[in-house]
């Protein structure tokens, strides 16, 4: 990405985080914002989540937002309302700042095909 992509990213990734944090009280960082959209697409709601339940949700978050890239395939959901995905193409090598960045890029996107 180019400086100015870098820039954009950023301003944006601070306008989806204040108005989160206008919505639940304190700005959201990756990690929170990927359980809040894993709640999202499980449906299951508020509640008190164990520390596996937190980790899981995280999880279909991922999925759900590389599957926007063909990386993993929506497969089915279970008995129990939890959403299974199967990789679909080997991610590439990249650094922890490079999946920051290809995260964020995807929960905006995600965010944006919301609205």
């Amino acid at each position: 990405m180019t400086d100015g992509e870098i820039a954009e990213l950023k301003r944006k990734w601070s306008e989806l985080t204040l108005e989160l944090e206008k919505k639940f009280g304190d700005r959201p960082d990756l990690q929170v914002v990927l359980f809040l959209i894993g709640v999202q697409e499980t449906g299951k709601g508020y509640a008190k989540y164990s520390k596996d339940e937190k980790q899981n949700l995280m999880h279909v978050a991922t999925c759900k937002l590389l599957s926007q890239y063909g990386y993993y395939e929506y497969e089915r959901t279970d008995e129990d309302g939890w959403p299974h995905y199967k990789a679909a193409k080997k991610l590439p090598t990249m650094t922890l700042g490079e999946q920051d960045i290809l995260l964020k890029k995807a929960v905006l996107e995600y965010f944006e095909r919301k609205t």
